[in-house]
């Protein structure tokens, strides 16, 4: 049994990624310690860095997608067993963050692997799909666009008929939105991104690709020329001022926009009749205000994985393990990564 692991750590506000050794930390009732076989990057990795929020104490462990085999199972857990292939989302801290070989997930929150799905692209899910799920479908939380979720009995095809929009379709969270919404039924399903993109987004649900660089005016003409319906519900992964403000424009009177930023919205826009409803998400299923919809997601997880329903993101391995994450981070920050997710394997730290 381990007692010692390597983690990467964020020395400082701002500071230097090292690899350095801690402690295996213990579970608790209704968790699990998972020995974290892959992990993948998300950007708020960097923007924790960069912007100095989220996380106060330090060093930090940070990083939100892992998965792995369960190592040991906590007071009161009756659904998971030692060897367990297994994923989770992480949070914030010392014993949750995923950038190390071992931490602890909530056993209520944390899904099987089904034998499909790699255990590196399994690591490619939980964040993404958290984010997308909670922003529309979370229906015991005012931070969401309080869809009926198409996992439980009766959503699938719920909204059929119905127009949506999504900013940003290649990016992670954009895929779990295209698949999710296509799952409840919505039509014609359109996204933003690069002309490249387009196939595998179809791929994944959406019904129509336009092109990210479309000036205002030209994306609004666009989505005419597909739907005269109005657009009740539009999800921005993107979230640039950019972006929010031609969603905002494109959103039916009384719809609601979700977005994955702070809002950055002309107040003369929304000064103007009639009155749109803007929505700011912060999806993690570890948050007592999100645990019961994670729950409900998560009772389904495997489910919808072993099916197909829910595909995980496209991957590249890194090299040298948690050492190799920081030229990743670099390299999203830089914009250098498109349509698909770097994953780590701790295992592999020299």
């Amino acid at each position: 049994m381990a007692t010692s692991q390597k983690a990467l750590f964020l020395t400082d506000k701002h500071g230097d990624w090292v690899v350095n050794t801690t402690d295996v930390p213990a579970p608790d009732r209704g968790q699990l310690l998972v020995r974290i076989e892959a992990t993948a990057l998300n950007p708020v990795d960097w923007k924790i860095r960069e912007s100095g929020l989220f996380v106060q104490r330090f060093p930090a462990v940070v990083g939100s997608d892992a998965a792995g085999s369960v190592d040991r199972v906590g007071e009161g857990v009756r659904d998971f067993a030692p060897g367990d292939k297994v994923l989770f989302q992480g949070f914030f801290n010392t014993v949750q963050g995923t950038f190390q070989q071992y931490a602890l997930a909530n056993a209520d929150v944390t899904a099987k692997v089904p034998t499909n799905v790699s255990v590196d692209a399994a690591a490619t899910v939980p964040l993404g799909l958290a984010t997308a799920a909670l922003g529309l479908f979370d229906q015991y939380c005012d931070a969401s666009a309080k869809l009926f979720p198409p996992w439980d009995l009766g959503g699938r095809g719920k909204y059929a008929g119905q127009p949506f929009m999504v900013f940003g379709g290649s990016g992670s969270v954009g895929q779990y939105v295209i698949q999710l919404a296509h799952l409840a039924g919505f039509a014609p399903l359109i996204a933003t991104a690069s002309p490249h993109n387009a196939p595998h987004l179809q791929s994944l649900g959406a019904t129509h690709v336009l092109d990210r660089a479309l000036p205002a005016d030209a994306l609004q003409a666009e989505v005419r020329k597909i739907t005269r319906a109005p657009i009740p519900v539009i999800y921005d992964a993107v979230a640039h001022a950019t972006t929010q403000n031609a969603a905002y424009d494109v959103l039916a009177p009384g719809g609601r926009l979700v977005l994955t930023l702070p809002e950055q919205i002309d107040e003369a826009k929304k000064a103007a009749p009639p009155a749109k409803h803007v929505i700011h998400i912060v999806a993690n299923v570890n948050l007592p205000e999100r645990r019961k919809a994670g729950q409900s997601l998560y009772a389904k997880l495997s489910g919808l994985l072993e099916e197909g329903a829910i595909k995980p993101n496209r991957h590249e391995v890194l090299p040298n393990g948690l050492a190799g994450i920081p030229d990743g981070l670099e390299r999203m920050k830089k914009g250098q990564v498109s349509a698909h997710k770097l994953v780590a394997r701790p295992l592999e730290t020299p």
